[in-house]
């Protein structure tokens, strides 16, 4: 793939994980739509995207996902959603991150391959920077907001680890999404009485669903098989500085020196996982 192209296709596809984060605490404005309706609407403009997508490219229907992963799925938009009713973009996608990238690393330690000492090393300071972002104080995020992001980063940790051996990416998540939008609306239906949904709130759900996490992934996929895996999952730890700027920008969210500090941990730890040296 010509490097130009690689960069685009790599900008984009970042620029839609950090709009999520955006999009969402956008929605969740009090008076526009409430956390559960949000996660149907995102789930099925997910599903609804993904399959057009396979149909435009005659690739055939959605297949090859499994309702463990459909769960997972659902399990990290109902809690990503319920966390941005009471947290910042910026510190939720700081949290999200943190815990998908120990998630995985973790997992994989139990699975038995044994962390390098840089690697261990990484894992703590990064646990360390979470554990500063979550700890009691003037400036620290709402508890159960943030208990429930580190949820959906472990939920959507476990998502990435069950596909990474798939078939077709863009098939199998058009399948997940698929079959995630039953539990989500089972969810909504549990929780209708405090249903609300102005149009605004929709759209913007709409656009978190068809475009940054549809278009978003089908984005990915296509430039993930140049990176390499290594600079894939390193690329990625870019999402929470666009998005803390983003939510600066236009949600007129502050950013404190806590923030800074537990971010920067938080980066550095994950990058010293993936550097070199952290290699067996």
């Amino acid at each position: 793939m010509p490097a130009l192209r690689l960069f685009a296709l790599t900008l984009a596809a970042l620029l839609c994980f950090a709009a999520n984060s955006l999009l969402c605490r956008a929605a969740l404005r009090p008076g526009l739509v409430d956390p559960a309706t949000f996660t149907s609407v995102r789930l099925v403009s997910g599903a609804l995207a993904l399959a057009l997508l396979l149909l435009a490219g005659r690739r055939g229907r959605p297949t090859g996902g499994s309702v463990g992963s459909a769960i997972a799925l659902a399990l990290y938009a109902v809690a990503f959603s319920f966390a941005y009713v009471r947290i910042g973009a910026g510190v939720g996608a700081l949290l999200l991150f943190g815990a998908v990238q120990v998630t995985m690393v973790g997992w994989s330690a139990l699975g038995g391959a044994r962390p390098t000492a840089a690697q261990a090393l990484g894992i703590a300071v990064a646990l360390l920077g979470l554990a500063g972002l979550a700890l009691p104080g003037a400036s620290a995020p709402d508890t159960a907001g943030a208990a429930l992001m580190l949820a959906a980063g472990v939920a959507w940790g476990a998502y990435t680890l069950r596909g990474r051996k798939s078939g077709d990416p863009l098939a199998v998540n058009a399948h997940n999404f698929a079959l995630s939008v039953p539990l989500a609306l089972l969810f909504s239906a549990a929780l209708v009485g405090s249903a609300r949904a102005a149009p605004e709130g929709i759209v913007l759900a709409v656009a978190s669903g068809a475009v940054a996490s549809g278009g978003g992934y089908s984005l990915w996929y296509a430039a993930v098989p140049a990176l390499g895996a290594t600079r894939a999952a390193a690329v990625q730890l870019s999402v929470p500085v666009l998005a803390g700027l983003g939510a600066t920008a236009f949600l007129g969210e502050r950013l404190t020196w806590r923030i800074a500090a537990a971010g920067a941990a938080i980066l550095g730890g994950i990058a010293l996982t993936l550097s070199r040296r952290s290699a067996p």
